[in-house]
């Protein structure tokens, strides 16, 4: 499966819990993929590891991961301004996603929702 299709199925999964306050979303986001993959996502093992680990630590303020889960995390939290807040460079894993014109880019584009 290659990189942006795995980035497609986190977000997925990752949108169908609210992601404000509760601590547990990213569990419960995780339980739902391993219930998707039985019948719709039928992804391999590592690929279902790799999307469960990226759903159910996202919020957790990790940086070490699969670049994969990286980026996703990347992704998540360049996206801070759906809930009003605003990502912090120090918790970014990548280069990339610690470039400023990037930064703000995304930033400015999660506002819009």
């Amino acid at each position: 499966m290659n990189l942006h299709r795995r980035r497609q199925l986190i977000e997925i999964v990752r949108q169908q819990f609210h992601d404000g306050t509760d601590r547990e979303h990213g569990a419960r986001a995780a339980d739902y993929a391993l219930e998707l993959n039985r019948e719709v996502l039928l992804l391999d093992r590592p690929g279902l590891e790799l999307l469960t680990y990226a759903v159910r630590y996202h919020s957790d303020g990790l940086l070490e991961a699969d670049l994969t889960v990286q980026t996703c995390w990347d992704a998540d939290r360049l996206d801070l301004g759906r809930v009003g807040k605003t990502p912090r460079v120090e918790k970014l894993c990548t280069e990339e996603a610690r470039d400023p014109v990037l930064r703000e880019l995304a930033y400015r584009r999660s506002l819009r929702g």
